[in-house]
């Protein structure tokens, strides 16, 4: 049975740069013993006869498969383009502007 140490919360509350409270370190050991027991009650029901997932559900890809299809030319693409310029979309000037 794991028993996190308030030093060793402390480590990892370290290593993950966050500030902690002395009562949210004795709150957090007992949070993180809850889920290594959690974590070790599963280890014991996986065995090797059952192969690891990811998900709890079989996952396919609903993406429809890609095909080369004719696009529009430059022209026709700047011909409904508010504003064109050397065969590209002229846009508003952004950068530069804060000083």
């Amino acid at each position: 049975m794991p028993n996190i140490s308030r030093d060793e919360v402390a480590h990892l509350a370290k290593l993950a740069r966050l500030a902690v409270t002395d009562e949210e370190l004795d709150v957090f050991a007992g949070q993180l013993d809850q889920i290594l027991d959690a974590v070790a009650k599963v280890g014991e029901v996986a065995g090797d006869e059952i192969p690891p997932t990811s998900h709890a559900v079989p996952l396919t890809n609903v993406f429809r498969a890609d095909e080369i299809r004719p696009g529009l030319s430059q022209e026709q693409a700047l011909a409904g383009a508010p504003a064109a310029e050397e065969g590209r979309f002229r846009v508003p000037r952004i950068l530069g502007e804060e000083q």
